[in-house]
């Protein structure tokens, strides 16, 4: 009997820097690109703490093809407001130049609570990411998936590094974003749980000892979503382009398809500690594409893009079920050209250091 992989639907966010079109600086848009864009998208898009944030959402999307033409729209449809009210936006881990300390944050009890809890830690998580929803029949199975899919999070987090600048500074990352995330509680990988049982009981531990009032305050890099029937990945930076998001995007959903596969015939992936996928984690953090990662099998360094190319054999036998071959198969262009981050660099090498082309370079990639 034919597997049905109709259940691994598609959700994205991503989340965008709005800059002043002339200086390039972050700058607050006061909400209004919001309350302009919900009388075109509705609840699509939203506010963020900080009032240089904008984030989107897309609806639930069937298949790879609905997803691309939904962040398409939604790129192009709050590119086209900020331009109207003379603001421009753009998509990065970070922003080049820009300080937080000068940065509004949305009047709202939420933030207020999030701030006053988390202090300077929350005041600087001025970080933009992409977080992808792949839909499950149901919680046992989205446990499962989520527990064997941390191992190759390292691999898809380094074809999305797009964040080698912090406050003026080249960092010597090619994802410095993660670094200030790290400041948050309840980030980075997610441990094993035997079961969703297990999972459960953490989550309501802490709720109990009053560590979080809901399970949305646990902001691993991947987690089994605490209202809606998905796995949430959230390591990655917010890509640069399109491509590169719809790319990423059709990697996670390949990705469970395929560990739902090997789990229809009894075969599950071996299932590695957290400590040692986190050093894989850390390596696509400072390299990128471009250093290596352990294959824990081998026991051995192994050239990052020689595991992305792996991957890519892993998932290839539920491509063409998922519609995702086109999609998947621009990793391959990703690999060529380098990431987001790659890109960032070579403009701030090629002019000297100018912040502001790199900001410019990446403002104009943000339909592509």
């Amino acid at each position: 009997m034919a597997l049905s992989y109709k259940q691994f639907t598609l959700g994205i966010e991503e989340e965008y820097m709005v800059i002043d079109p002339v200086t390039k600086e972050l700058k607050s848009h006061d909400q209004r690109i919001v309350t302009e864009g919900q009388k075109v998208i509705r609840d699509k898009v939203k506010a963020e703490m900080h009032q240089a944030v904008v984030e989107v959402g897309t609806d639930i999307c069937q298949n790879i093809e609905e997803a691309y033409k939904d962040i398409s729209t939604l790129r192009r449809t709050i590119k086209t407001i900020a331009g109207e009210l003379d603001l421009s936006v753009a998509a990065s881990g970070t922003h080049p130049f820009s300080s937080w300390q000068m940065q509004l944050i949305t009047e709202h009890a939420r933030y207020s609570q999030l701030i006053d809890e988390l202090q300077d830690a929350a005041r600087s998580n001025l970080i933009f990411g992409l977080h992808v929803h792949v839909g499950m029949e149901n919680r046992d199975i989205a446990m499962h998936i989520a527990n064997s899919a941390r191992y190759f999070l390292p691999h898809i987090y380094a074809l999305s590094t797009n964040s080698p600048f912090w406050e003026g500074r080249r960092t010597g990352y090619k994802s410095y974003r993660t670094k200030v995330f790290d400041k948050f509680p309840r980030t980075g990988l997610p441990e094993y749980f035997e079961n969703v049982e297990s999972y459960d009981r953490f989550v309501n531990l802490l709720i109990k000892t009053n560590c979080i009032d809901n399970a949305k305050k646990i902001w691993w890099d991947l987690r089994v979503h605490p209202f809606f029937n998905t796995v949430e990945f959230r390591i990655c930076d917010i890509p640069m382009t399109v491509d590169e998001t719809i790319a990423i995007a059709a990697l996670f959903q390949a990705l469970c398809a395929k560990l739902y596969k090997l789990r229809s015939q009894n075969m599950n992936f071996i299932i590695y500690p957290r400590p040692l996928i986190n050093e894989n984690k850390w390596r696509a953090s400072r390299y990128g594409i471009d250093g290596t990662l352990i294959d824990f099998g081998k026991e051995a360094e192994v050239n990052t893009r020689a595991l992305i190319y792996e991957l890519l054999d892993f998932v290839d036998d539920v491509l063409d079920p998922l519609g995702s071959r086109h999609a998947v198969g621009y990793i391959r262009r990703m690999l060529e050209v380098g990431t987001g981050a790659d890109r960032q660099i070579a403009v701030y090498e090629a002019t000297g250091g100018d912040l502001k082309a790199v900001t410019t370079f990446i403002e104009d990639s943000f339909l592509k």
